[in-house]
Order: C-alpha cells, then structure tokens, then sequence
C-alpha cells in the first residue's frame, strides 16, 4: 500500500505533541502493560485520541472517519469474520467494486495490514477511526442473526417432527448440543444488543424471536417452526421446570454465561394456540445494585425522596408498569438503609439482586409460601425496614399497612399509572381508608423515556397539535428547541439509544389524609394535585424534552396524549387538569 514506515512516539514528538521525556515515560509505561503506544500515551492523559488520530491521518494520507455518522455497508463487513477483525481492529465499511475500504484503528500497524490482504479478496485502502467507535461497531454490526439462522436451520434438518419434540436415545446428546449452539447465539445476541426481555414466540408454520430494546420489541422470524418445542424443552431443562407439564404456566430461573460475565435468566412460559411462548428477564449480576444517584433522579425529588426513607415507620409506595425500574428504584433504597444497627427483610418473587446482611425471602406459591403468609411472620423477627416486592391483594396490604404502623418502615410497589391512582388503588384493594390514610407517607411514579441519540440528533419543531398538548402539560412552555435523532449507524436507525428515568414524588399532607379517610378519590385527587412540590410524570418528561435529552413524540407518548390529525382539540380542553388527558 506504498505507506511509509512510521515510529508513533517520533512522529508526535516532532509535531510538538508531546515532549521527548514524556514518550520516554510512556515507554516505559507500555513495557509495563504491553499495550500500544498510542492507547498508552491516551490512558496516561499525554495525547488526546482525537489530536493522535488527526495525526495520523495527515501523515498517512487516509482520510478520518466519524463511524457513528458514517453509512456502513452490512454486506462488506461480512467479507472478514469477526473474530479476525477484532484480531487486527479493522472493519471493513464500504465495497466500491475493485477495492474495499477498511476502517483501522492504527493504520500504521503493517503487520495487521499484511494479514488483512491475504484474508481480504480485494487490494484495499485503510481509513483511520476511534478505537471506541470501532469496538461500538462490533457490536452493532456483528450480531448473531446469521448464526442464529444458520443453527435453526441445523436443529431444522435433526428434528423432522413437526408436531411434537421427544428425546430419542440415539441423538439425544447430538440435539442437546444443537439446541445449546442456537440459546446461546440467542443470548449472545440479546447481550449484544443490549436487550433486557426475549420472548420466544411459537407461530403456526414459524418460529418468532422478539427483543426488548430500550423498551421497544424488535422481531427476528424463522421460518423453521418445527423447533420451537425443542428451545422450550431445554429451556425448561435449564430451569428447573416440569417438561411434561405443557397445559399450565410456569416460572423458573436460570443463569447463562455470555462474555464471560454471568447472566440471570428470570424464565416464564405460557401456553399457546401454537405451543408454549417463553419470556425471558436479562439481569447482569455483574452490573451490581445502582444507587440511587445512578439512577437519573432529579435532585430535588431524590432529596424529598431520601428524606422520606430516613422517617422511623410509614409505608412508602414505588409504581409504574412492568419495566419501568421499580425494582431498580427499591434496592437502591435498601442499599442506602443497609447499615448495621438495621434489620431488614425483604419478601420478593422473585429474588433478583443478592444483597449482603439483607435478609430476603423468596416466595414460593407451591407451598403456601406468599407474600402474606412471609409478611406475618416477618413482622415477629424483629426488623426495623421490611420490603414487600409488590402488593398484590388485600391480605398483603393490610399487614403491610398495619406494620406500617406498628413501628416499621415499609417499601413496596403497585402496578398503577401515577403516584395520584396509588393511594386510590389501596381502597379498590380493600384497605380500610383509615388505615391508609394514615399508614402512607409517600408515593414515588416513575417511566422509563429513551434518549435520544446524540450521534444523530437535530432540531426539531413540533407541529401545532403537539403545541396543543405540550401546553396541557405545561402552559408556561415559551419558546423551546426541542430535539430528534434522525437515525444512524449507532442507535440502528432508530434516533434513540439508552434509556432515562422520569419520576413524580406525592408526599402526603392533612388534605390528602382527610380525604383518603372518607374515601373521597376525587378530593384526595385535586388536593394532590395542589400539593407543594407536585409535579406530574408529563411535567418531567417534558423538561427532559426541553433539555434535548428526549424527543416530544416520547412526552405525547408518555402522556397518552394522542396528536394525531383530526383529533376533537376542544374535547381535550374540556379535560382539564393534564393529570386527566
């Protein structure tokens, strides 16, 4: 490729970019490590990656290329296989016909150069990029998608039974080591893409593998229907389940390596017109319990919030819907009460985090084992904090309650859509008012919106309906510059990557109680609503849309506004207060 030959640490001495004592130094540092220079001099803060990689492309010729924003072409990165791409951290981005283009991280590297051209079937040219950008394309371009087709397609042709799946001596260790390859391309894949839910769908004549992707599904189908009974088997296997139990739901658990970390599988099957659908929950044990400043809680609700966890009894109340982090809210709580002088017991279905001097119990419906049978006993082991994973029937919330009162600090969660319906879903349950009212302290909400990705974002101006709504939520909303991703290589060209909290906090005041007490939901309603420091999920999400981190279309979303043409505006005036729309 005619480049010339180049040592890194001269080359950016004499461009002034570093002294001759500090590459000494950072020789030295690399004989430590055994890392390249240039990652060696970036680690030790001597050079920016940008200023080296700048660099580089002048003195080599080649040009600099941004990947997030660049139009990779899926079909050239399949001409090198990915285990040699990493080898020599190289991507093949674009086929112009006669030569390809290859993005490197160290263009300079010859000998990564060399093998490339006996693995590559055409002369190429090199284009420097980010290492981190690279190893971010990785993962983006190199999912498992073809390796989960081509398994499918193997566990096809071993299993010619279409109807029904049954281990036969003769290949069972042949299958097993079949239906293996194809989970863990499956899981590998889920990882990859950063997916926290696979769902396993059995069609008539296909088999559909969804991921749940920053709260949104996406869908991968094959048309090798025949073996799904045989993923559902072994997935029973691996959890422990009933395989000859077909006609009844099941749950289980389960664990699976992938990148050498451990992965929890929480397991549930379901049966269906087609067979049995499974649902898998991904949690990375090794990510560890966020705290609550980890978890994007703005400052004056994670004050409020706090406040409320150090009050000696009370119950305190965290809802949403299933995803939305309640789980996550609550162990970073319990991390922050985890001091020796308090007991807590935690009752949960399941135990998803392990955490030390914390007792918690698993409940098992099968032998009676429920939340409100636990809940009884806990209240005679002496503890200070007790954590129910959710209240599910009146049972539970009235022992709760009465613990509540009783001297003990009680957490737990309620699938309801705001902090405002909690407390009203307590007296649907059954709960005397009384107890409620004055049992409760605080109920915190929360959503989780996505985020828009900041690879690809851009101005955005909303149509006048948005306009509408948006004052609803906030009739002060003035002049703003709200933000889209338009989509790209980086988030999939979906405009969104990652996800972040939106949470409202109902601190319970005299009004509210009095109202609670004589079951009066509308009054307990508006007298939250007045409340100092109220704000509700749409008022969060719309200030996170003002500060470009999300788009309007996830507040209208959020909101359960619906801004389409030919919507009845002057019905939605009619409602009011945005709690209500």
């Amino acid at each position: 490729m005619n480049q010339p030959k180049i040592r890194l640490g001269d080359l950016l001495v004499q461009n002034g970019l570093i002294s001759d004592e500090q590459l000494v130094s950072a020789l030295g540092e690399q004989r430590k490590t055994g890392r390249k220079l240039g990652a060696t001099l970036i680690s030790m803060g001597l050079v920016s990656e940008q200023a080296l990689l700048e660099l580089l492309s002048r003195h080599l010729n080649v040009p600099l290329i941004n990947l997030e924003q660049y139009q990779v072409n899926p079909n050239a990165v399949k001409l090198l296989p990915e285990i040699q791409a990493r080898r020599y951290r190289a991507l093949v981005i674009e086929d112009k016909g006669d030569r390809l283009l290859v993005a490197m991280s160290d263009p300079a590297d010859l000998n990564a150069q060399d093998n490339l051209s006996e693995l590559l079937t055409k002369p190429f040219d090199t284009a420097v990029v980010s290492e981190a950008q690279l190893y971010d394309a990785y993962d983006t371009h190199y999912r498992k998608t073809d390796e989960i087709a081509s398994f499918a397609t193997e566990l096809a042709e071993e299993y010619q039974q279409t109807d029904d799946f049954t281990l036969s001596a003769g290949v069972e260790e042949e299958q097993d080591t079949a239906v293996s390859r194809l989970l863990q391309s499956i899981f590998d894949d889920a990882v990859i893409a950063k997916a926290s839910d696979i769902h396993i769908e059995p069609d008539e004549n296909k088999l559909r593998i969804r991921q749940r992707v920053d709260g949104m599904l996406q869908e991968t189908v094959i048309p090798q229907g025949n073996i799904a009974a045989a993923l559902v088997l072994r997935l029973k296997l691996m959890a422990g389940l009933d395989i000859s139990e077909k006609r009844l739901p099941q749950d289980g658990r389960t664990q699976v390596k992938v990148k050498g970390h451990r992965i929890d599988v929480r397991l549930s099957t379901m049966p269906v017109q087609a067979g049995e659908s499974v649902v898998m929950r991904l949690l990375d044990q090794s990510a560890g319990v966020l705290t609550l400043d980890q978890t994007g809680m703005p400052t004056a609700i994670l004050n409020r919030f706090r406040a409320l966890l150090q009050r000696p009894h009370g119950m305190i109340l965290v809802t949403g819907p299933t995803g939305s982090g309640k789980t996550t809210t609550l162990y970073g709580a319990l991390s922050e009460l985890n001091q020796p002088q308090r007991k807590i017991i935690t009752v949960e279905d399941p135990v998803e985090y392990r955490l030390p001097r914390i007792n918690q119990v698993q409940v098992n419906a099968k032998i009676d084992l429920t939340f409100s049978s636990v809940l009884r006993t806990t209240l005679r082991q002496d503890p200070d904090i007790i954590m129910v994973g959710e209240m599910r029937d009146q049972e539970t919330v009235e022992i709760g309650l009465r613990g509540a009162l009783t001297g003990h600090l009680v957490l737990s969660t309620l699938h309801t859509n705001d902090a405002l319906s909690s407390a009203i879903r307590l007296l649907d349950m059954g709960a005397p008012g009384y107890l409620a009212a004055s049992a409760l302290r605080g109920v915190i909400a929360q959503r989780l919106v996505r985020r828009i990705c900041d690879s690809c974002e851009e101005t955005y101006t909303p149509t006048s309906q948005e306009l509408f709504w948006l004052k609803h939520v906030d009739e002060n909303i003035g002049e703003v510059v709200f933000k889209r991703g338009r989509g790209c290589q980086k988030c999939s060209q979906t405009g969104y990557k990652g996800r972040i909290g939106v949470f409202e906090l109902l601190e319970m005041n005299d009004a509210m109680m009095d109202a609670l007490k004589v079951g009066d939901t509308v009054g307990f309603a508006r007298h939250a609503r007045d409340s100092k420091g109220y704000r509700p999920l749409a008022y969060a999400a719309l200030t996170y849309a003002k500060m470009g981190m999300t788009s309007v279309d996830e507040v209208l979303k959020l909101s359960e506004m619906v801004a389409e043409a030919g919507t009845d505006t002057e019905q939605a005036e009619d409602t009011g207060e945005y709690g209500q729309i």
